[in-house]
């Protein structure tokens, strides 16, 4: 994942392409995160900025136009990133900005992520009409999402909750809540911030209340395994501690074999003692059953720390739980 260490001749690297095609959805958020790509391009290779050769193409997935049903019933992530990856193949861009959250486990063939930005706050924050934690909703609240990694969390906590399928993207699911379609969302801090809207929070919650969901506030730029020119051109935005982190979380999404059908959650950070810190769970979707795993380790084991608690995970929970 991480990219080449190979130096930049930024006086010929024009001539060696057309620009830097950045392919993306085009959602307000998704859209804010390639411009931020597009900006730290422009700030690593003047010739670039210099010459306009940055343009952003947006490219509307399957995950974007069905909206009426939530993920899990639909085909899971991979809706957000199919025809974006279908694009790159086809040489129609040269990179793709994706929220880490949204890409599978595996990758089509020829691609790679090979540039991590530095990872924003992962947490989740609560925005509510009526309570200003999860403790203190109304009895019997409607909380809209469609996530079930967070229905299960929330129906753990609090099983007299009613969670509705809200999609959409984040002023959508805003208007709906102020409409009263429910009375209380989640979303995730990182779009938030993203998108300049962080003051809606009604309360950011802990993560031994709402750990979140795999990569939750990474952005990964994926290229053409072949394509050198591109992966020199993206390594001086690589964040290697995020690298690691996201490393160690989906290596434990791909042990579990999991997808948006199944309520995983797993988060890792470089603590203070120099060694990688992993936290995951796997869930049934009411929330009736969640097995955890805290687990430390060396930074540079961090895959075999991921897969490691994917197959402890998968233990606790038994063969029928993932079925």
């Amino acid at each position: 994942m991480a990219g080449s260490q190979a130096g930049i001749n930024q006086g010929t690297q024009l001539t060696r392409g057309a620009g830097v095609r950045i392919g993306t959805r085009g959602s307000p958020l998704a859209l804010a995160q390639a411009e931020m790509v597009k900006a730290a391009l422009a700030a690593a290779h003047a010739p670039l900025a210099q010459h306009g050769a940055i343009e952003i193409v947006i490219i509307k997935t399957t995950g974007d136009q069905i909206q009426d049903r939530a993920l899990s019933e639909i085909g899971g992530k991979g809706l957000f990133t199919k025809e974006i990856e279908e694009a790159l193949l086809a040489d129609a861009i040269d990179l793709a900005v994706h929220s880490m959250k949204d890409v599978p486990t595996r990758l089509p063939d020829g691609l790679e992520i090979c540039c991590l930005l530095e990872r924003e706050d992962p947490r989740d924050v609560l925005i509510s009409r009526s309570g200003n934690s999860i403790a203190t909703l109304p009895q019997g609240a409607v909380i809209g999402s469609a996530s079930l990694r967070r229905q299960a969390q929330l129906l753990a906590l609090r099983p007299d909750l009613k969670v509705v399928t809200l999609r959409g993207n984040v002023g959508t699911r805003l208007a709906k809540l102020a409409k009263g379609d429910a009375d209380a969302t989640l979303l995730a801090l990182a779009g938030l911030k993203r998108l300049g809207k962080a003051d809606v929070a009604t309360a950011i919650l802990d993560m031994t209340e709402m750990l979140p969901a795999v990569a939750q506030g990474a952005i990964g730029i994926e290229i053409r395994a072949a394509d050198r020119r591109m992966r020199d051109l993206l390594q001086p935005l690589h964040h290697r501690a995020t690298e690691i982190a996201v490393t160690a979380e989906r290596a434990c999404l791909a042990e579990l074999e999991g997808s948006c059908r199944t309520p995983i959650a797993a988060y890792a950070e470089i603590a203070a003692d120099g060694q990688l810190h992993l936290r995951a769970l796997i869930a049934k979707p009411d929330g009736s059953a969640v097995h955890r795993d805290a687990r430390q380790g060396p930074v540079a084991d961090a895959e075999r720390l991921g897969r490691d608690s994917g197959r402890y995970l998968k233990s606790l929970a038994g063969p029928d739980f993932l079925a």
